[in-house]
């Protein structure tokens, strides 16, 4: 009853009228800013860090909030019209949500996704009040080996990602860690495979890769189709605006299966909601009974992808408020706020400051609702807007793309990248090479090498600290499994069909 009580005092506070227009205004921020390419929570909160401190420090806090579970719903729009990931944990609800954009679906794919999105982000703000002690102590035995295992086992997982072109997707995983290479060592800090140029010293961008792969890419495929078609240009169908009973139904146990799976990866520090989406997806296809239709238009895909996303936001905060250790860029500068306004997260937050952190949650519900209810409202709007001919819709994106890439690091550089890389993808989508694979590994590459480096460092260069420990040999073991199970599941499959065809023993 003492939890209830709580919680029932923070939707007091949380329900004034002037935090209330501060939820809102933060999630319709947080919406903006995650359908705009390049901008991103982080950017967000770092801009509007200034004005929160000006404000009274529940409310701001309240708006911060909003900002940052709305742009998790904020990235799913341009995703699923246009093909244009703006943050890397909607890469997943573009590989399938766009096509059912292309296919009429459009208003089935952001339906679905503002659902599960209300559905994970409010699950996962309840097991932060229930399970917020547990998931924090599990989180502390994660070292560097724990966490090289995780981004092994999520690579190896690529296969899930590429159905039948198994070979195609493991090249892909090679080609993106040796994107990911490039750039200064980690550890020594020396310059690798920058070939003199200064602009290639943090690495390659992942926003440039991204929109390069799926949105250019996507352009230069169009206008190849318009060619061989005699210069007619195709437009998106039109088609329901609601799901189906079927699409419910097919929906539901990937809304689940992200739920948890993204509350408790963004539970780890570092890992976040990239990782869990990848991971959502991964693991949706590999235990569905159609895994053909993934990338192809699968509204699970979107479901599971879009409930990881979004509950992953109540996981990365639970080691933040119940140990002041972010778990995210994002949930790094919320840290700075708090701290800011003299509240210091840790054990004893709940406790020493138990009505700010009530008001925060019970904030997190309203927020849910408020995104629910004005990302659904304006659904119609959305698709609408993109029904017209690809004609105008191209330019778009090509706008949104350079301007979107330009605004990372205002590098002139970072946009001739990303036409390079959209030749890649073009060659690539020609070929039937996936890029989703390569994407996973460009993300996971860097904070795969760092926690392997670091690993080999604290066992003096043995290998045996992956199998060791407890949670890092049962990753390492699956993905073990993941590798080579697709080798010897013939083999099995003969020796028990070879089994079955032997005829018992006749009668003496």
């Amino acid at each position: 009853m003492g939890v209830l009580n709580s919680l029932l005092d923070g939707f007091a506070g949380a329900l004034e009228p002037f935090n209330l227009l501060m939820g809102f205004t933060g999630a319709a921020l947080g919406t903006l800013v995650g359908a705009l390419p390049g901008l991103g929570p982080v950017t967000a909160i770092a801009l509007l860090l200034p004005v929160a401190y000006g404000m009274d420090p529940i409310a701001a806090l309240i708006m911060l909030g909003g900002l940052y579970y709305g742009a998790m719903y904020g990235g799913t729009i341009t995703a699923v019209l246009l093909n244009v990931p703006g943050e890397a944990s909607s890469v997943m609800t573009a590989v399938d949500g766009h096509q059912m954009a292309k296919q009429g679906r459009a208003g089935v794919a952001l339906t679905v996704s503002a659902v599960a999105s209300f559905i994970a982000g409010t699950t996962s703000v309840v097991l932060l009040m229930l399970l917020g002690p547990v998931i924090s102590k599990f989180a502390l035995r994660f070292g560097p080996p724990e966490y090289f295992a995780l981004m092994f086992l999520g690579l190896t997982l690529v296969s899930g990602l590429v159905g039948d072109r198994r070979a195609k997707g493991y090249a892909m995983v090679v080609l993106g860690l040796a994107i990911a290479v490039v750039g200064l060592d980690p550890i020594s800090g020396v310059a690798r495979f920058t070939l003199g140029f200064l602009y290639l010293d943090s690495g390659f961008g992942f926003l440039p890769i991204a929109i390069a792969l799926f949105a250019i890419a996507e352009i230069m495929s169009n206008l190849e189709r318009s060619v061989r078609n005699g210069g007619r240009i195709d437009s998106i169908p039109p088609g329901p605006m609601l799901p189906g009973r079927s699409d419910w139904r097919r929906s539901a146990f990937p809304i689940v299966r992200g739920t948890g799976l993204g509350f408790g990866i963004g539970a780890l520090p570092g890992a976040g909601a990239t990782i869990a989406s990848f991971m959502s997806y991964a693991v949706e296809q590999k235990i569905s009974r159609e895994p053909q239709k993934f990338g192809k238009g699968a509204i699970e895909g979107v479901a599971s992808a879009e409930a990881a996303n979004n509950a992953s936001t109540g996981g990365s905060l639970l080691p933040m408020l119940t140990l002041g250790i972010p778990g995210s860029g994002t949930t790094a500068l919320l840290l700075v706020a708090l701290l800011q306004f003299g509240f210091a997260p840790g054990p004893r937050f709940f406790v020493d400051h138990a009505e700010v952190a009530w008001v925060f949650i019970a904030s997190m519900y309203v927020g849910n609702v408020i995104l629910v209810v004005l990302n659904t409202a304006f659904i119609p709007a959305f698709v609408r807007m993109v029904r017209s001919s690809t004609r105008y819709i191209n330019p778009i994106v090509m706008v949104l793309g350079i301007v979107g890439t330009f605004a990372v690091q205002y590098a002139l550089f970072d946009v001739w990248i990303m036409f390079g890389f959209a030749v890649v993808g073009y060659l690539l989508h020609r070929y039937g090479y996936p890029p989703a694979p390569l994407i996973l590994a460009v993300v996971l590459g860097p904070l795969a090498e760092q926690n392997l480096r670091r690993s080999l460092i604290l066992s003096d260069g043995s290998v045996g600290v992956f199998f060791t420990r407890p949670i890092a040999a049962t990753m390492m073991i699956l993905a073990i499994v993941v590798i080579t199970w697709p080798l010897v599941k013939p083999g099995i499959r003969y020796l028990l069909g070879k089994s079955r065809r032997v005829e018992p023993a006749g009668k003496v």
